[in-house]
């Protein structure tokens, strides 16, 4: 495997190319695993169990050497997890990127000056340039590798691997924390070898969306409930590898991946003035298109731009005729277990 030193990073709209083209590869810190609560004490108590869990993984420095980390300024929780990463780990290089809530010209711009300055920053942490052809030829990786999670999933929810959502997490997983061509040969690896699932008609097909579940086991222990989830947009899942449209060859190279990274499947914190509701259209496409007879949503406690958006997500999905559970979870694989009554329920009346 490629040995290039680790860049951390928890956002799926991070940079991710720009990373891969100064020599570096991004390792997403999952918030995984159970560790002392120490980031209690750094971090008020109703702050995003995702960021607690995070601080916790640094404090307990359960995670692989790091050259640096960079984080994206997309929410209060993210800009305290970056002082008191600062505060807990102070030898730890780090950027924290202002990443705008739209998507308009003024906000590509902007964000076009972020992705120059993480660019020049990696190069010092590295030693070496980042020129704007190592950036498209890493665009290009990113994207090879999306298209091969894609087809992955097609073919996971088609029954023609076995596995179900907890084998495609542990596959996105894999893209999350390795070398993005090491992950392309892995998962080539997977689809060759693959067998196929056991036929599963009857079950009721739901399509997931929600912020971070990053845990197998959580997504397998859902599907042991008696349903098939067949699509997701998840923070940690489909929404993470999009592939980055590269519009325009003749703009510059930051301004281009600016637009790109900006008009990829959005998250709640993202507004589009136009239409304050395309949340929920994004949701009702995603049921629509992955063939999904209910949707369940599952987001993490004390997440406002959720909060927020739930309500008018709610009267979508009524009026589009989909069936909606909403669950409340921290990020462990126990809160999503004490859920089971109430997603068994859910799913006896889909029957």
């Amino acid at each position: 495997m490629d040995e290039r030193k680790k860049i951390a990073f928890t956002c799926a709209h991070t940079p991710l190319p720009v990373i891969d083209a100064a020599g570096f590869s991004p390792y997403r810190i999952l918030p995984m695993g159970d560790f002392p609560d120490q980031a209690g004490g750094r971090l008020h108590d109703n702050l995003c169990p995702h960021v607690k869990k995070v601080l916790d993984i640094g404090l307990a420095d359960a995670m692989p050497e790091i050259a640096g980390m960079v984080l994206m300024n997309s929410c209060d929780a993210m800009r305290r997890l970056a002082d008191a990463w600062r505060h807990a780990r102070p030898d730890d290089r780090l950027i924290l990127l202002d990443m705008p809530a739209t998507a308009d010209p003024l906000a590509v711009t902007f964000f076009a000056g972020e992705i120059k300055r993480l660019s020049a920053e990696l190069s010092q942490w590295s030693g070496a340039p980042v020129s704007d052809d190592q950036i498209m030829d890493a665009v290009g990786r990113f994207n090879h590798l999306s298209r091969l999670i894609d087809k992955a999933a097609r073919k996971l929810r088609a029954g023609e691997i076995k596995g179900g959502a907890g084998k495609l997490q542990e596959i996105v997983n894999l893209a999350f924390s390795a070398p993005m061509d090491h992950s392309v040969n892995e998962i080539e690896k997977i689809l060759q070898t693959a067998e196929p699932a056991a036929p599963d008609k009857d079950t009721p097909r739901v399509f997931l969306f929600g912020n971070v579940m990053p845990d197998p086991g959580a997504l397998a222990f859902f599907e042991s409930c008696g349903l098939k989830i067949v699509g997701d947009d998840l923070c940690t899942g489909a929404r993470m590898f999009n592939p980055i449209d590269m519009e325009n060859p003749g703009e510059d190279v930051h301004v281009r991946l600016a637009k790109g990274l900006l008009s990829r499947t959005p998250c709640p914190r993202t507004f589009f003035p136009e239409n304050p509701g395309s949340i929920a259209d994004q949701t009702a496409d995603g049921a629509k298109e992955c063939g999904a007879e209910a949707v369940i949503g599952h987001t993490l406690k004390f997440c406002d731009p959720y909060i927020d958006r739930l309500p008018i997500i709610r009267k979508r999905m009524k009026e589009e005729g989909f069936p909606l559970l909403l669950l409340e979870g921290d990020c462990s694989l126990r809160s999503a277990e004490q859920h089971r009554t109430r997603i068994e329920a859910f799913v006896e009346m889909l029957r």
